[in-house]
C-alpha cells in the first residue's frame, strides 16, 4: 500500500520535470544567443550552474502544523530506481525539438484507430470532411483604424469614462391636506385636560405645515396619529377606544386638498373598582394608603396613578422607611362593568432610626465634622428630608467633586420608637474631595461710588475642617485695598462662622478721604441659600486706626486728622421671607448696635445704633409690592470728635437712589481741587459741596416689581435725609424716583437702576445709575 502511494508520487514528479524541461527548451529556441548543451542539460556559457529557484520561507509568527511522516527519506531513496544511460539509452540521447516532438506525437495518434463514436485523434489535421488542407480567407477590413499604426506609449492618454445620467425632475410635488379629528369634543368635557390640544402638540399630521410629498406619506402619518390618539385616550381611562381612519378627496379636478380623517369612538371610561395595597404592616397602619391619593370610583388616569405612586415612594423614607421600594402596579379591567382592580405591591423594608455616621473615600474632613452639619440626632426616626439637607450642606462647603449620602442597614435593634419597632440605620457619606483653592471676582458701579472690582483667592480647607485662608484685593476709582482673613466655617455648629480679618483700605469719596487699617474678630450665625433662618445674629470686636480728612469749622478748612477706635459689634435679625436675593413675601427686621470708644486723644465712648425693616407683598402672580424703612442714631459724642468714616451718610444704590454715594445731609462748600481755570470745561465750578455726615439718618423706599419670564421692570420712589442731631426728625426729606431693569438668573437677579433726584440742588447729578446683584432691598 505504501509503495503504491510512492509510485504515484514519483509519476507526478517526473511529469513536472518533463514540462519544466519543455519550457526551458522553448525559451532557449526563442533566443538568438548560442547556448551550448551537453548530456547533463542546459548550462550557462561559462559552464557555471544556474542559481536554484528561491524557496519562500513561512512568516516568523506563523506556527505550521506538524506533518506526520509517511516514509523516511532513506526508504524513499531506496525505492527510486537508478537512472543511467545503461538502463535507459534515451537518457543519453539529445533532446528533440518541439516541432519534431509534435510531429512524432501526431504520427503515433494517426496510427491508432479511434473507437466507435469517438472524436478524431489529437493532432489529426483532417476535419469532418476528411480534407487535410483548409483555406480560410481574411475578413474584409472596413475600419481604417484597424490598419493604422499604434501610437507610442508616451502619447497614450486615458480619458475617464463618463456615464450618461438622466435629467433630474426638479419639480417637487406637494400634497396638501386638512385634518379632521371627530368624536373628541364629548371626551374633553369629561376630563381635566384638553385631549385635542394634547393630540395637536404631538401629531405627525401637523408637521410640515400639513403638506406631504405624496398620498402614501399622508397615509403613514395618519396611521401614526391613530396610534397616538389611542394612547392619549388610554392614559385618560378609555382603554377600549375604537379609532378608524380614512383619506377623503376634495370635489375638485385634482382632488386637493385631501382630508385626513380620524373617527374616534371612545367607548366606556374605566374607573377604580378597588384599590389593593400588597405590603407588610406599617407604623402607623394607614401610612401607605393615606399617601396614595387614589379613590374608588374615580377614572383611571395615568398621570394620577404615577403621581400617587411617586408620593408613596417619597412618603415612606420621609416617615422612617429608608429602604422601601414601590413595585410594578397591576390593573385588572372588567369590560362588562367598566371597573378596574388596582393592585400596588410595596416592599417597605424595616422601619429605621438614625444611627451613626460613617464616611469613606477621599476625605475632606472626618465623620465628626459631618455630624456637625447634620440636623438629626442618633435615635430620631429616619427622615429622608434630613438626609437630603445634609447632602446639600456638604455640597455647599465647596470642598467636594462628588459626595453621596445614603442609609445603610445595620440590623441593630433600636427598640420601640414612636409606637413601633425599629432598627438603627447608619448614614454613609462617600466623599471625593475636590480642589480646595478658588479664585473669584465681583464688580459693580454706582454714581458717586464709582466703579469697583474685587478679587479673592481662597483656600477653603487649609486648616481642616473648613479652616479657610482668604486673600482679597480691591481696585476701584475711589477705593483701593487689600486684606487677609482666616475663616472657620461651621465652627462647632452648622452655619456658624468664626473669622479674623486684617485689612488696609484707602477711600476717596466726596464726604471723606481715609487711609484705614483694621483688625477684627467676628462670629456670625447667618442664613444661607440652603437654610434660611428666621433668627440670625453676629457679634465681634474690632480695632481701627485711620487717617482722615475732615472740615474744621474753627479753621474754615479741610485738615488731616488721626483717629484710633476700639469697638464691639452686636447684630440680630428676623426674617420670614423665602429668598435672600429676591424676596416676594414676608418681612425682615435687622438691629445693629456698636459700642465704640475713640482713643486718639482721650477715651470717649459712644454708641452707634441702626434699625432697618422691609416688607414684601405679592399683589399678583407677577407683581410684588415692597417697602423699606431704616433709621440710625449715634449717642454720646459730638460730630466733630467722631471720625468722618464712622458718621452716618445717605444716598446711593443701597440707600436713597437718585443721589450720589454719601450725597445727602449737611454740606459745606470747599475749594474744588480738580478745578482748572485754563480748562473750565473740565470742571466748571471752582467750588464743590463736601458732605459732612451726621449723627442720625432716616430712609424710606417703595417699589413695584413686575416680572415676566426671566426679565423684570421696577418702578421706585426713595426718600431720606441725614441730620446733625442724634435723633432724626424726618424733616427736609429728599426724594428720588426711577426705573429699574432686572434679569433673573439661578443665583439671583441682576439689577440696573436709573434714578433722578426731585428738586435737584446745586452740585447734584441729574441722573444716577446703579448696577449690582440682587434687589435693592
Amino acid at each position: 500500500m505504501t509503495g503504491t502511494h510512492i509510485g504515484r508520487f514519483g509519476k507526478h514528479v517526473l511529469a513536472s520535470a518533463s514540462f519544466l524541461a519543455m519550457a526551458q527548451v522553448g525559451a532557449a529556441a526563442a533566443q538568438d544567443a548560442e547556448v551550448p548543451y551537453d548530456r547533463a542539460g542546459p548550462q550557462a556559457a561559462d559552464n557555471t550552474e544556474a542559481d536554484p529557484l528561491p524557496v519562500p520561507a513561512p512568516p516568523a509568527d506563523v506556527t505550521l502544523p506538524e506533518v506526520e511522516t509517511i516514509i523516511s527519506d532513506e526508504e524513499f531513496a531506496e525505492s527510486i530506481p537508478d537512472l543511467d544511460a545503461e538502463s535507459d539509452p534515451a537518457l543519453d540521447m539529445p533532446l528533440e525539438s518541439i516541432a519534431e516532438f509534435e510531429r512524432r506525437l501526431a504520427e503515433e495518434q494517426a496510427d491508432a484507430e479511434p473507437e466507435m463514436g469517438a472524436d478524431a485523434p489529437l493532432g489529426d489535421p483532417a476535419l469532418a470532411d476528411g480534407d487535410a488542407v483548409e483555406e480560410i480567407g481574411d475578413a474584409p477590413v472596413r475600419d481604417a483604424e484597424l490598419t493604422a499604426p499604434l501610437p507610442p506609449i508616451s502619447a497614450f492618454e486615458v480619458e475617464p469614462v463618463e456615464f450618461a445620467e438622466g435629467e433630474e425632475d426638479t419639480e417637487v410635488t406637494e400634497v396638501s391636506y386638512e385634518i379632521a379629528l371627530n368624536g373628541i369634543d364629548e371626551i374633553d368635557a369629561e376630563t381635566d385636560v384638553n385631549i385635542r390640544d394634547m393630540f395637536n402638540d404631538l401629531s405627525a399630521l401637523r408637521s410640515d405645515d400639513r403638506t406631504a410629498n405624496n398620498v402614501a406619506q399622508v397615509s403613514a402619518r395618519l396611521t401614526e396619529d391613530s396610534v397616538l390618539i389611542e394612547r392619549i385616550l388610554a392614559s385618560e381611562g378609555w382603554f377600549g377606544a375604537s379609532v378608524e381612519t380614512r383619506i377623503d378627496r376634495a370635489d375638485v379636478a385634482d382632488g386637493q386638498p385631501l382630508t385626513a380623517v380620524i373617527d374616534v369612538t371612545p367607548g366606556q371610561r374605566y374607573e377604580f373598582a378597588d384599590i389593593v395595597i400588597d405590603a407588610e404592616p406599617t407604623t402607623p397602619p394607614d401610612l401607605i394608603r393615606e399617601n396614595l391619593p387614589l379613590s374608588i370610583g374615580e377614572p383611571i388616569v395615568a398621570t394620577r396613578v404615577q403621581g400617587a405612586e411617586a408620593n408613596v415612594a417619597v412618603a415612606l423614607p420621609h416617615n422612617g422607611y429608608p429602604f422601601a421600594a414601590v413595585g410594578q402596579r397591576d390593573i385588572l379591567l372588567d369590560a362588562e362593568t367598566g371597573g378596574g382592580v388596582y393592585t400596588l405591591p410595596v416592599d417597605t423594608g424595616p422601619r429605621a432610626v438614625f444611627g451613626g455616621i460613617e464616611t469613606t473615600g477621599d476625605l475632606a474632613f472626618d465623620a465628626e465634622h459631618v455630624a456637625v452639619l447634620a440636623r438629626f440626632e442618633r435615635g430620631e426616626l429616619y427622615d429622608s428630608d434630613m438626609v437630603d439637607d445634609l447632602r446639600q450642606a456638604l455640597v455647599a462647603t465647596g470642598l467636594f467633586n462628588t459626595v453621596t449620602v445614603e442609609p445603610q442597614r445595620t440590623g441593630e435593634d433600636a427598640g420601640t420608637v414612636e409606637g413601633g419597632p425599629a432598627e438603627y440605620a447608619t448614614v454613609l457619606v462617600e466623599q471625593d474631595a475636590g480642589p480646595p483653592r478658588t479664585i473669584a471676582g465681583s464688580a459693580g458701579y454706582g454714581t458717586g461710588q464709582g466703579a469697583r472690582v474685587e478679587a479673592t483667592w481662597t483656600h477653603r480647607n487649609l486648616f481642616p475642617p473648613e479652616g479657610a485662608l482668604i486673600a482679597r484685593a480691591i481696585a476701584g476709582t475711589q477705593e483701593q485695598g487689600a486684606g487677609v482673613t482666616f475663616r472657620r466655617s461651621n465652627a462647632g455648629r452648622r452655619d456658624r462662622t468664626f473669622e479674623i480679618a486684617a485689612e488696609a483700605l484707602r477711600s476717596d469719596f466726596d464726604a471723606f478721604e481715609a487711609l484705614t487699617g483694621r483688625l477684627a474678630a467676628r462670629v456670625n450665625y447667618d442664613s444661607t441659600s440652603i437654610w434660611q433662618k428666621p433668627l440670625t445674629y453676629a457679634y465681634g470686636v474690632q480695632l481701627l486706626g485711620t487717617i482722615e480728612e475732615d472740615y474744621d469749622f474753627d479753621l474754615g478748612e479741610v485738615r488731616r486728622r488721626t483717629f484710633g477706635i476700639a469697638g464691639l459689634t452686636g447684630q440680630v435679625g428676623l426674617d420670614s421671607t423665602k429668598s435672600l436675593l429676591d424676596p416676594t413675601s414676608g418681612f425682615r427686621v435687622t438691629a445693629l448696635i456698636e459700642p465704640e470708644a475713640s482713643v486718639q486723644d482721650s477715651f470717649d465712648t459712644y454708641v452707634r445704633a441702626r434699625l432697618a425693616a422691609s416688607a414684601y407683598y405679592p399683589a399678583t402672580d407677577s407683581i410684588v409690592l415692597a417697602a423699606r424703612v431704616a433709621a440710625g442714631t449715634i449717642q454720646g459724642i459730638d460730630r466733630f470728635d467722631l471720625a468722618p468714616s464712622r458718621r452716618f451718610y445717605a444716598g446711593g444704590g443701597g440707600s436713597v437712589r437718585g443721589f450720589g454715594f454719601h450725597e445727602l445731609g449737611p454740606k459745606v462748600e470747599v475749594p474744588n481741587p480738580n478745578f482748572d481755570p485754563e480748562d473750565p470745561d473740565e470742571t466748571a465750578n471752582p467750588f464743590r459741596f463736601r458732605p459732612l455726615g451726621g449723627l442720625s439718618f432716616n430712609e424710606l423706599a417703595v417699589e413695584a416689581r413686575y416680572r415676566f419670564g426671566n426679565f423684570g421692570v421696577v418702578g421706585f420712589v426713595d426718600a431720606g435725609q441725614v441730620y446733625l442731631d442724634s435723633v432724626p426728625d424726618f424733616s427736609g426729606l429728599r426724594y428720588g424716583v426711577g426705573l429699574g431693569g432686572r434679569f433673573y438668573t439661578n443665583f439671583g437677579p441682576l439689577r440696573l437702576d436709573v434714578a433722578m433726584p426731585i428738586d435737584k440742588q446745586p452740585g447734584e447729578s441729574s441722573v444716577a445709575v446703579y448696577v449690582s446683584i440682587g434687589q435693592a432691598f
